[in-house]
């Protein structure tokens, strides 16, 4: 059996990785802000990422619909794939990189908020998702990893955080989820 971390490492990891926020709190203000006044506006958000950032980008969708902790009105908000039907069409038809970018061809509109999620900031569908955004006219914004990769050139606001420890990045991307939720409750 391999050796398993202590609990007491990964804490300590994930603090590091979390102070590595610090510094990008404008930027990460900013984004929140700028998708705050967008909903209030009467714009949609579309979210997405894969498998762990998949499960991320659900759980924002419901935060923005739903409640963070406040009752308040449900803004416009969806986590792309999330649709079995039509994304197995996608993949079947237009293959795995264009996952995200028909969805977003599909639903988005000029004014709306496009969330791409990618740790490692390369990943080709989000990649090619960003890409159909900017094309439409929506605003770009990249939770992203390590060094923001090919994403962070896409986004009009690329929060990136950097390290190589997919988890450690997940868990600080959950925190600005809920940061950015916090933002958006407090239009009401």
């Amino acid at each position: 059996m391999k050796q398993v971390p202590k609990l007491s490492d990964l804490i300590e990891a994930s603090q590091k990785t979390l102070d590595l926020l610090k510094p990008l709190e404008p930027i990460i203000t900013q984004a929140a802000q700028a998708l705050a006044e967008r909903l209030a506006a009467g714009s949609r958000v579309l979210i997405a990422g894969n498998g762990g950032s998949c499960s991320q980008a659900m759980h924002f969708a419901g935060e923005v619909i739903g409640r963070f902790r406040n009752n308040r009105r449900p803004y416009a908000a969806v986590a792309l794939g999330t649709d079995t039907a039509a994304s197995t069409c996608i993949l079947n038809d237009f293959g795995p990189d264009a996952f995200f970018s028909r969805q977003v061809e599909g639903l988005g509109q000029p004014g709306d908020v496009f969330i791409g999620l990618t740790t490692s900031g390369t990943s080709p569908n989000v990649v090619a998702a960003l890409k159909a955004a900017r094309a439409k006219g929506l605003l770009t914004i990249g939770w992203l990893g390590r060094d923001g990769g090919t994403a962070r050139d896409l986004c009009d606001y690329a929060i990136v955080v950097p390290g190589t420890d997919t988890g450690r990045i997940q868990e600080a991307h959950l925190l600005v989820l809920h940061y950015f939720a916090e933002v958006i409750e407090a239009l009401d």
